[in-house]
């Protein structure tokens, strides 16, 4: 043990080492960011300084694929292990490994998303940053031997922060780590929470200026006739958000069946260079775009997204180009991490958020329904609000997140209309986010639901018994009469040489036999024992809530775990299963 740990559990409570671990965990997570975006920056200025705007740059066709190649090198050789999907990472390390994410998470995140990202990649920094965070935290409690349930709060603190770091905006971490990674909202939660938070951000307007990530003009106040084409624009962002959700899992099945690296990085090499050639404003975040269309006060003032493309110059396309990008943006996105590179899908949400709001108001301006328009930026701004609810089923994150942003605090209700719809929507087709549904398809998804939560915190190494001996097919009865004399269990599983099982062997159904000594050498193991059906069988791949049932409808109290090669693992007993329960539960519940 360090002396900074020794000192610190000598004369610190519990609660004030969690203060205290709050605290750096935000230093950690701003300087990370900043170190990201240096990066990212640095790399655009290497590719795109001294462009002619003009013209299409072959440069485009080349810069991309050099930064997914360096990525997945650098991924491969140095890291040695998937950091892809960060946020699902997060949800994998809260439900199924206690909060512990590997050391390497504070580093390797931040250098493959600079190199994927400055070099053209079309993902956000977020995502790798919101990792390193949550990595932070996990490591710094484990340095303090923090037990798992504040590894989970660490780990919401570091992501939490990532998110106030990077944008400024702490309110929207704290909405981001609830509604996200779905960590319970109690005062032992929140107020760790907020530490973070506040100190990233105060630390990254240290670093840098007081000025938001983006500059907002206000073309008009909200007024309440504009509420039905706030309401549409809420159900077209819902929808949006549904064909990014969906055409990203499916484009990103295409990968999974390339087995070759190389084979993957020419795939997405090639999508995401002649996409980028044709939409230059596909490159990197998307953030310049964003500010471009949001410091606009008319169509004309967004002609500068058209700037390096095939299509400068001409304002009758601007509408058709936009369009399009809306459809090949998850194309973009999916190619650059599908080849290899490393990035998230927040800074896509917000880019398509903002392209969405603002040609939605376009073409309602161009029939302008009753009588009323829509504020171009305005609109766009409550794009951003409703992709983002909808890509991470996070409708308050979408609202304080785009107020926090821009300033526009103003418009906190067309924000929560627009949000609230966009989340509507998408989950009347998908009831889990970007990030969860992977998760929630294998049943290990923790949610704020906390009966379920508890079950899928369990795990079924911790009430395998592994204890009982075992049985050899051709045992004699009076070699398992010398075994049971010496154990407690009342169920001995029968297995070959291979590790198989053949059957169970109950005390019951020897127990007339055991005074019979004559025909200690007439029976076997094999001749005793049960037949074991697969309706009560527990894989060590099944999940605790499918055990749980399988638990339920067995109607005994012992069920044998096997693997998927019908190897016996060892037993397993309600009696065991319920006590865990009811221990989880209980520091479950602890404030």
């Amino acid at each position: 043990m360090s002396p900074i740990v020794k000192w610190s559990t000598t004369h610190l409570s519990k609660r004030q080492i969690i203060w205290l671990l709050s605290f750096l965990v935000g230093i950690g997570s701003a300087l990370a960011a900043q170190g990201l975006k240096w990066l990212i920056g640095t790399g655009e200025e290497l590719v795109t300084s001294g462009h002619d705007i003009t013209q299409a740059n072959w440069i485009y066709l080349v810069a991309p694929v050099v930064g997914i190649w360096l990525s997945m090198l650098f991924i491969r050789y140095i890291v040695r292990d998937d950091i892809g999907h960060g946020v699902t990472k997060i949800l994998y390390a809260i439900s199924r490994k206690q909060g512990l994410i590997r050391a390497h998470n504070m580093w390797s995140s931040v250098i493959a998303s600079g190199l994927t990202i400055g070099f053209g990649g079309s993902v956000g920094a977020e995502s790798p940053i919101v990792l390193t965070g949550s990595a932070i935290g996990s490591n710094l409690g484990r340095v303090f031997r923090m037990d798992h349930r504040t590894l989970m709060i660490l780990v919401g603190c570091g992501a939490s922060a990532a998110i106030a770091g990077i944008f400024k905006a702490p309110i929207a971490g704290v909405m981001f780590t609830l509604e996200v990674l779905m960590i319970d909202l109690t005062m032992a939660s929140l107020v760790p929470l907020l530490v973070s938070c506040l100190t990233a951000t105060c630390l990254t307007y240290y670093l840098t200026d007081d000025s938001a990530l983006f500059a907002f003009t206000r073309m008009d106040a909200f007024s309440v006739e504009r509420v039905p084409a706030v309401l549409l624009l809420g159900l077209c962002c819902g929808l949006l958000s549904l064909y990014f959700t969906r055409t990203m899992n499916r484009f990103e099945r295409v990968f999974s069946r390339l087995h070759s690296r190389y084979t993957r990085l020419a795939l997405g090499g090639t999508v995401l260079a002649v996409l980028l050639y044709l939409f230059p404003s596909l490159y990197g975040e998307g953030y310049t775009t964003i500010n471009t269309i949001l410091a606009s006060t008319s169509e004309h003032g967004a002609d500068a997204v058209l700037n390096n493309s095939l299509f400068y110059g001409q304002h009758s396309l601007l509408l058709p180009y936009l369009a399009l990008i809306l459809v090949v943006k998850v194309f973009a996105t999916t190619a650059t991490n599908g080849g290899g590179g490393c990035g998230g899908t927040f800074a896509p949400s917000l880019f398509l958020g903002c392209i969405c709001g603002f040609v939605f108001a376009s073409l309602w301006n161009m029939w302008a329904p009753f009588g009323v328009t829509s504020p171009l930026t305005n609109f766009a701004l409550f794009g951003m609000a409703g992709v983002m609810a909808g890509v991470f089923h996070a409708p308050l994150t979408g609202v304080f997140l785009i107020a926090e942003l821009t300033g526009g605090y103003e418009f906190f209700l067309p924000l929560m209309i627009v949000s609230l719809t966009s989340y509507v929507t998408i989950h009347a087709f998908e009831p889990h986010s970007i990030y969860a549904m992977r998760l929630a398809r294998a049943g290990e998804l923790l949610t704020h639901h906390k009966d379920q939560a508890v079950i899928t915190l369990m795990r079924l190494d911790d009430v395998v018994d592994t204890s009982t001996p075992t049985l050899a097919p051709d045992m004699t009865l009076g070699d398992i009469v010398h075994i049971l004399a010496g154990h407690s269990g009342n169920y001995f599983a029968v297995v070959d040489a291979g590790g198989m099982l053949h059957g169970i062997v109950h005390t019951t159904a020897i127990r007339r036999l055991i005074f019979r000594t004559e025909l200690y050498r007439v029976y076997t193991a094999e001749q005793l024992m049960e037949p074991v059906s697969s309706g009560r069988t527990i894989y060590t791949t099944d999940t605790m809530s499918v055990i749980m049932d399988k638990c339920e409808h067995a109607q005994v109290n012992t069920l044998p775990v096997l693997t998927p090669q019908k190897e016996f693992k060892g037993f397993v007993t309600k009696t065991r299963i319920l006590n865990y329960y009811r221990q989880i539960m209980k520091d479950f519940s602890e404030e």
